[in-house]
């Protein structure tokens, strides 16, 4: 069995803005929040798929949209790669899915997180706030 990766180690804060770190137990990856010197260990996939979750509620229904400005800064607006590119955005939950067993580049995290991007949790692993700067809520679209 493949160990799952911690996909947003280093961007994870708890509700009073302290990083959160990264333990395992066993083979299972989990973000440890110090709750008042007691480290709950938590399942690092539980919070990650409430984050991808997240981030899905963000394209679904821009999936044109997005595709057309993805193979624009690709410089390659054919056919071909757009039509490649929405069956991606098709399959988000598969590409989540590959994630868990790829993670997120070290490099790409660096650039998450100079860019303001945070995941705010509590002591019980749920996601009080995702931020993403310069994103649009989609409760805040018109």
């Amino acid at each position: 069995m493949m160990t799952r990766k911690v996909l947003f180690d280093g961007l994870v804060v708890d509700e009073y803005d302290r990083p959160v770190s990264v333990a395992f137990v066993g083979d299972e990856p989990c973000y440890v929040v110090d709750d008042d010197g007691f480290h709950r260990h938590i399942p690092a996939e539980q919070v990650d798929r409430q984050v991808l979750n997240f981030m899905k509620a963000f394209i679904t229904g821009h999936e044109d949209l997005i595709t057309d400005q993805t193979a624009q800064m690709l410089g390659q607006e054919d056919i071909f790669t757009k039509a490649s590119i929405a069956n991606q955005l098709k399959n988000i939950d598969q590409q989540f899915e590959m994630l868990f067993q790829i993670g997120l580049p070290d490099e790409q995290k660096a650039y998450l997180g100079m860019m303001g991007f945070k995941v705010r949790i509590n002591v019980h692993g749920d996601v009080l706030e995702v931020e993403q700067p310069g994103m649009i809520a989609p409760d805040d679209e018109e």
